[in-house]
């Protein structure tokens, strides 16, 4: 049985669907995620090289691994348009036994 600490949630922004849609899809393909969820029209609000910026972006939460952060993180930061992408993994605390084996089996 796998347990929860072993995965974790990982938030990317992208600045529009159409990216953040080709992310997904590059990270599934390369099985380092089991499920991305897109949550397009979301509002940033956020200082950047020294001055408040607001932009429209949409969110990416990947479902995957601990052990397989380090080559999410690198195709992430290879195929993402942005400077500094977001990129922040949150550890799972707990979980349902059929939804981390399903996670852990892709």
């Amino acid at each position: 049985m796998k347990t929860a600490h072993n995965f974790a949630i990982v938030l990317v922004t992208a600045p529009n669907l159409k990216i953040a849609r080709a992310l997904a899809r590059a990270a599934l393909a390369a099985k380092l995620v089991a499920c991305a969820n897109l949550i397009p029209k979301l509002e940033s609000h956020y200082w950047w090289q020294g001055k408040l910026e607001r932009s429209n972006e949409a969110l990416i939460l990947f479902k995957t691994t601990r052990s397989k952060l380090g080559a999410l993180e690198k195709l992430i930061l290879t195929k993402h348009p942005y400077d500094t992408p977001e990129f922040i993994a949150l550890p799972l605390d707990s979980g349902t036994p059929r939804y981390l084996e399903w996670i852990a089996s892709t």
